[in-house]
């Protein structure tokens, strides 16, 4: 049995019947309705093919959330997530980059990066570099002033964590920004790069290994056995194209307004809702959230 789940502030039972037709159009058999929060989310629950009721869905991603997923394992008891543009809403480097004044320089790296179209390691240690002689009181300058939490973040890692899920935060950005951001939403675990210093100044350095894609994806395989989990009660959320392995590997891989690459990948895609969507992919009604 799967579970089409619709999100979106003002859906109406005539969202409902559409995207029943659609899934009905394309063989899929309607068990029912139910709705999580009325006019927020709802389930539909059906049988057939997974892959052929999220192609035939694809329309309604223009007006609202789906997420299609079997209903087994829906609650997730690991959350693995990325941080720059995912739980925080800006990318670090490039508000780093600001304060040098390389702002144009390093952040058209970062997009070209984040969409695939750069080696992720290569692309940081060439930005890293250019920020050598930027002095270390810069960095929690920029934290404090320019971190901004992702809305939904504290609820959606706090709602898990009180049912009984891990957090991991796992960052290709830097510890003096993952590891303050983690404890503030409350994850239990972070994992990021390390800036390398001289003095009281950046060297230009990132310390090995990296933690890029294949180390978040890792991260992912490494947590499922110390836990005894199945890969099937792990959900990952990530924006960028070095999200991409751990989001495939992940029993629900989410891309979060993300790039294209990282879209395509992913077996659900947020465009419109904010962090707080995932608990309703996981059919946690707002009565049950932890908020902040």
């Amino acid at each position: 049995m799967f579970i089409a789940t619709l999100i979106a502030e003002g859906l109406r039972q005539s969202d409902m019947d559409r995207a029943a037709r659609m899934l009905a159009d394309a063989g899929q058999e309607i068990l029912g309705a139910v709705w999580i929060d009325e006019g927020t989310a709802l389930d539909l629950r059906f049988t057939g093919d997974l892959e052929t009721a999220r192609t035939a869905l694809k329309p309604l991603q223009g007006d609202m959330d789906v997420i299609v997923q079997p209903e087994a394992g829906r609650e997730k008891k690991l959350l693995i997530s990325d941080m720059d543009s995912t739980m925080i809403t800006i990318e670090c480097i490039d508000e780093l980059a600001d304060y040098a004044g390389l702002r144009a320089e390093i952040s058209d790296v970062t997009e070209r990066a984040m969409r695939g179209e750069l080696d992720f390691e290569g692309a940081l240690d060439a930005r890293v570099a250019l920020l050598k002689g930027l002095p270390a009181a810069t960095l929690e300058t920029c934290y404090r002033e320019r971190v901004v939490l992702m809305p939904g973040a504290r609820t959606l890692v706090g709602t898990m964590r009180a049912r009984g899920a891990r957090t991991v935060l796992v960052s290709g950005g830097f510890t003096n920004f993952a590891d303050p951001v983690a404890a503030d939403i409350g994850f239990d675990r972070a994992v990021s790069n390390t800036l390398g210093f001289q003095g009281d100044a950046l060297d230009g350095t990132v310390a090995r290994p990296i933690v890029g894609a294949e180390a978040k994806r890792a991260t992912l395989i490494e947590e499922v056995e110390r836990l005894g989990l199945s890969v099937a009660e792990t959900l990952a959320v990530g924006d960028g194209a070095n999200d991409i392995p751990m989001i495939e590997a992940a029993g629900l891989g989410v891309a979060y307004h993300a790039k294209e690459k990282a879209a395509a990948a992913a077996d659900a895609r947020i465009v419109h809702g904010d962090l707080t969507t995932l608990l309703y992919a996981q059919g946690i009604a707002r009565e049950a959230w932890i908020e902040d």
